[in-house]
């Protein structure tokens, strides 16, 4: 056999050794003759003798200082199943002499020769344990030995290895592993020494787990070695192999691998009962066969922290719970006294109400269902517990960041092994890691609650395009693991009986994005107001960004603000039921859809323009005109990105989803959404649907005024004339007045042309254009003065009355409310 090769980077001199540890140590087989007939690799390192050198020869020869009456009566003790241990100098190859700790086992039978297994191992500077220690080493080591004939039957084995297995040492001897411990184990092993004897390679740290003989309850882990033993011919006559118990080292291992295969499985969503039943579906079968989860009701609810949820002082009464999450490893769970979303006020007796807020776990290892306070406190429980054999219990309060959240209780009753104290500190890792995702998730849904409930209360509750447009909308909020986003729509009545609408998305989620949202809605209504022209009031939005984002940057907005301008889109478009003409301008948004009434649809070429917020750009604005009973669609970009993020398949989808022939707008706008977004998205979806209709000649009539203050009784008289043919008597006095008061301004204070027209739709409008761009100002006459009360007589008279410009001059309109409408009816 060769000499045991040493790598270059191993040092000479190994370091220290745990004196329990055999797996190295020196071996050989002498026999009754005092021939060495087996010498290991361990035993050539010792002292540097190959195998050939020595077996077949007398191992006396390596004693420094032969003694035959001791060695005498070394066999003769032996012989009678008695091993012997001591101190003894042998003889390296080199001469010098190296002192050993030799331990002879008890002698046996090898190939019908009577043999004695020598180990030896130097003694070493830091080997302090004495005598008593090493007295017996072979026969109860806490490592256990074998030797196996090349047949791998039993010749000899020490007291530690017999209580590994269980099995005698009288029915092991002369039979092979398999024999005794049959099935997969027996054979991988042996498999194991059939491969040391073949290569005569020895195989080390071979791991493997089975049931402890002396509890068949419990689990046990090993860890072999096998080495081969060597005859004087240089052939293999057997194996040798050492057996520990790892079976903390495993048990660490397994809690571990447990611990971190939990923090992949617990916690996946942001959902409080979600979490709550994946920490229950975890544990079950892996440690537990019975799992509840309790939490109590304001953890379970959206509002905020209860009497309950901190650790403040000791509670004054019984925590009101519900059952968030329950697992068994039997079906329909008859164990459960309780079903899911059950109040339940569970606490294992007799521990009272501050165990939620300051005690520690509860192990119950052998649980009594006949304890009085069982079956006092508990009586449906105890029968619960006699009937499925619950016969362990661990109960660990559920807390995290000083909040108090519930409870969780693991039980058994198939698994018969018990609760230790490890399996405690598994229990609190697996519900601490819960505990802190269930707080995520209750906190997030109070966030993400109170954000659907701002935007919400923000969005339009009900939309209106007057006479001019049929509307309809829809609104998703992004899935809840994404957080509410900032998309917001709306129809504003402008005069003229004129409709705005706007589509805008506000960057980010939560409530900062739904408060900013907030304030950019109220910003277009004001501008909306203000009559301004598309790209106008994109560029006034613009301007109010980057105004908010300057005050924040420099520290003037306070450091607790919710609503930071990250940037946002926007599309603002105003449709003339009188022309049929559409003007829109956009900020960085998606196009608008059109489906004219023969069923083409287009998206209409216009500006992108900059999103709000980078300044320095200016915007542009788009004007088409509609056919009556065209469709125009506003959305945001939610609903065209879609799972592949590819807008032009998204907008192609949308042109299909939107081309049903005369369907009901409301239905048109759920099912677009329903077909472009059938599964929860990451970002906020909104859709606002718009059906065009135009006011014909019998709403619509206007006169041509010469600037002539005579004129101004004559369109006053067809002014009240027409009011009259509608119908309107009611009006005609109040309608004198205004037309008499707005043109006699026009004539008096503006230029030519000058033009009187009426309109009829949820109110009667009057509205007087004229070439000059002055602003009309409403003054509060003395009462010595001889006028200047025209406007102010017009406000009083009017609904409400205003100015807006045009590329030709102003407008000065006047609307009043028509008898018998709510303003939302038609007229006529």
């Amino acid at each position: 056999m060769d000499s045991p090769r040493r790598d270059a980077d191993v040092p000479a001199s190994p370091g220290p050794r745990d004196p329990l540890d055999a797996s190295s140590d020196a071996a050989a087989v002498v026999s009754a003759g005092g021939a060495v007939v087996g010498w290991t690799r361990g035993a050539e390192a010792l002292l540097g003798y190959p195998p050939a050198e020595v077996t077949g020869r007398p191992a006396a020869r390596l004693l420094t200082r032969a003694d035959p009456a001791r060695v005498t009566g070394v066999a003769e003790r032996c012989r009678s199943g008695v091993g012997w241990s001591g101190l003894v100098p042998v003889r390296h190859r080199d001469g010098r002499s190296v002192l050993v700790d030799l331990r002879v086992s008890a002698a046996f039978s090898m190939g019908g020769e009577e043999c004695f297994l020598l180990s030896a191992r130097e003694q070493r500077p830091e080997w302090t344990a004495g005598q008593s220690v090493l007295d017996g080493f072979l026969t109860r080591a806490p490592v256990g030995m074998a030797v196996m004939d090349r047949e791998l039957r039993y010749v000899w084995l020490n007291d530690t290895l017999e209580q590994f297995g269980g099995v005698p040492r009288e029915q092991r001897l002369g039979r092979r592993l398999s024999e005794l411990l049959p099935g997969l184990r027996g054979a991988t092993i042996e498999g194991l020494m059939r491969k040391v004897l073949v290569t005569r390679e020895p195989v080390t740290d071979y791991e493997y787990v089975g049931w402890s003989w002396s509890d068949p309850h419990r689990r046990r882990a090993y860890s072999s070695s096998f080495f081969p033993l060597v005859d004087p011919d240089d052939s293999v006559t057997g194996v040798c192999y050492l057996v520990t118990d790892v079976t903390e080292r495993w048990h660490a291992r397994q809690l571990l691998s447990l611990v971190n295969e939990a923090g992949t499985r617990i916690g996946t969503t942001l959902d409080v009962l979600r979490t709550a039943q994946e920490l229950a579906d975890f544990a079950v079968p892996r440690f537990a066969d019975f799992v509840i989860v309790d939490l109590l009701e304001p953890v379970l609810s959206t509002g905020g922290h209860g009497t309950w949820l901190t650790d403040a002082g000791p509670a004054p009464v019984r925590p009101v719970m519900r059952r968030a999450a329950l697992r068994t490893v039997r079906e329909g769970s008859p164990e459960a006294v309780a079903r899911i979303g059950d109040r339940v006020d569970f606490l294992p007796p007799p521990h009272g109400v501050d165990l939620l807020i300051r005690g520690e776990p509860i192990l119950i290892p052998e649980l009594d269902p006949d304890d009085h306070l069982w079956v006092t406190e508990q009586p449906a429980r105890t029968a619960r517990i006699r009937e499925f054999g619950l016969h362990t219990l661990i109960s660990v309060p559920m807390r995290a960041r000083n909040t108090v959240l519930g409870l969780t209780t693991f039980a058994r009753s198939v698994n018969p092994v018990p609760f230790e104290p490890d399996d405690v500190l598994l229990a609190q890792e697996l519900v601490a890691r819960a505990a802190v995702c269930v707080d995520n998730a209750r906190r997030y849904t109070r966030e993400h609650t109170a954000a659907v409930t701002l935007q919400r209360s923000l969005l339009p509750q009900a939309l209106s395009g007057g006479t001019a447009l049929d509307v309809a909308s829809s609104y998703l909020p992004a899935d809840a693991a994404d957080g509410v986003g900032g998309d917001w729509f709306d129809v504003i009545p402008l005069s003229g009986a004129r409709v705005g609408l706007v589509v805008g998305d506000v960057v980010g989620h939560g409530l900062t994005a739904a408060a900013s949202m907030g304030r950019l809605r109220t910003a277009v209504q004001t501008l909306a107001d203000m009559e301004l022209p598309p790209d106008e009031l994109l560029a006034h939005l613009d301007d109010l960004v980057l105004r908010l984002g300057e005050e924040e940057q420099s520290g003037a907005a306070s450091e607790s603000s919710t609503a930071t301008f990250v940037g946002a889109t926007c599309l603002y478009a105003v449709y003339d039921p009188v022309t049929r003409r559409c003007a829109m301008a956009r900020a960085g948004h998606p196009p608008p859809v059109v489906v004219a009434p023969d069923g083409r649809v287009w998206f209409p070429e216009m500006p992108a323009g900059p999103p709000l917020g980078l300044g320095g750009m200016a915007f542009e604005a788009t004007e088409f005109e509609l056919p009556e009973n065209s469709l125009l669609g506003l959305y945001t970009d939610g609903l065209i990105e879609g799972a592949d993020r590819d807008v032009e398949l998204g907008m192609a989808r949308l042109r299909a989803a939107l081309s049903a022939p005369d369907a009901d707008l409301g239905t048109l706008c759920v099912s677009a959404v329903q077909q472009l977004v059938p599964v929860p998205q990451p970002d906020d979806i909104a859709l606002l649907l718009a059906r065009t209709h135009a006011l014909g000649a019998d709403h619509v009539v206007s006169w041509d005024v010469p600037v002539d203050p005579a004129a101004v009784g004559e369109v006053r008289a067809k002014a009240v004339n027409q009011v009259e043919a509608w119908g309107y008597d009611e009006l005609a006095v109040t309608t004198e007045l205004i037309v008499s008061e707005l043109v006699t301004n026009a004539i008096r204070y503006a230029e030519p042309p000058i033009r009187l027209r009426l309109l009829r739709d949820t109110r009667l409008t009057c509205e007087v254009a004229d070439g000059s761009s002055t602003a009309p100002r409403l003054r509060h006459a003395r009462s010595t003065d001889e006028g200047g009360r025209g406007l102010f007589l017009v406000a009083q008279l009017a609904h409400r009355w205003g100015a807006r410009y045009t590329g030709e001059g102003k407008v000065i309109w006047a609307e009043q409310e028509i008898p018998g409408l709510s303003g939302g009816g038609t007229a006529g």
